[in-house]
């Protein structure tokens, strides 16, 4: 039996449980090409999209303990695209992102080219051991 008590949940799960299905059939989760993390990570990759380089350490970041978070990304479509790359630390409840490219006219990275992005995660003076990464394209 539903009541006005539960109502209110179920407009949550439906749209919790349509995202996860929506980032599960579009994306794939293939590893990149070369990783140097020794965090579980999980991947989450547009289909026209790779991640050719990802690597995690510890360094600065405006004179603060930082983690480093450096990823290549390659477009391996026949099209232009812009992508938007997540990364979230799930153990430590932080995230960061970037667009990418971040700058031009049109901010497009040309199928077949590849550029890396560096997020830093200030005030983090440890290393992640839960990392979820999330790779799409972008509409322009």
């Amino acid at each position: 039996m539903i009541t006005a008590k539960n109502t209110s949940k179920i407009p949550v799960f439906i749209l919790g449980a349509v995202l996860v299905l929506f980032l599960a059939g579009c994306a794939t989760t293939a590893p990149p090409v070369k990783t140097e993390c020794k965090a579980k990570i999980e991947w989450q990759i547009a289909p026209e999209g790779e991640i050719s380089e990802f690597k995690c350490e510890m360094g600065t970041y405006e004179k603060e303990a930082a983690l480093i978070i450096t990823a290549g990304v390659k477009n391996i479509s026949d099209k232009p695209l812009r992508y938007r790359l997540n990364v979230f630390l799930l153990d430590m409840d932080k995230a960061a992102g970037s667009l990418i490219p971040a700058k031009g006219k049109p901010p497009v990275l040309e199928p077949g080219k590849a550029i890396t992005v560096k997020l830093p995660f200030p005030k983090t003076d440890n290393l992640s051991k839960e990392i979820l990464v999330v790779l799409k394209t972008i509409e322009l």
